[in-house]
């Protein structure tokens, strides 16, 4: 089962599930939880892969390669570690 690590905390999520109710137990605040306001920015420290790809959302904000909204992105498999 992957495992989502932010700021040292982890929880475990279903492979293709959204990050988003995992993002809110682990503490990353939301503001629109629309993916346009950016509050919910992740650094991605390892696991880029293992998220599926950036959607419409994500694109149009602009990110930095090792940056995704915590609202839109989704576990693929394997381990993410990221900082918020």
């Amino acid at each position: 089962m992957p495992r989502l690590t932010i700021d040292g905390k982890c929880l475990e999520l279903d492979r293709g599930a959204a990050i988003k109710d995992a993002c809110e137990v682990l503490g990353v605040p939301f503001g629109c939880a629309a993916g346009s306001c950016g509050t919910c920015v992740l650094v991605i420290e390892s696991g880029m892969d293992n998220l599926m790809p950036r959607n419409a959302m994500e694109l149009d904000m602009r990110l930095r390669p090792n940056e995704r909204l915590a609202c839109q992105a989704r576990i693929h498999g394997g381990d993410v570690i990221a900082t918020w």
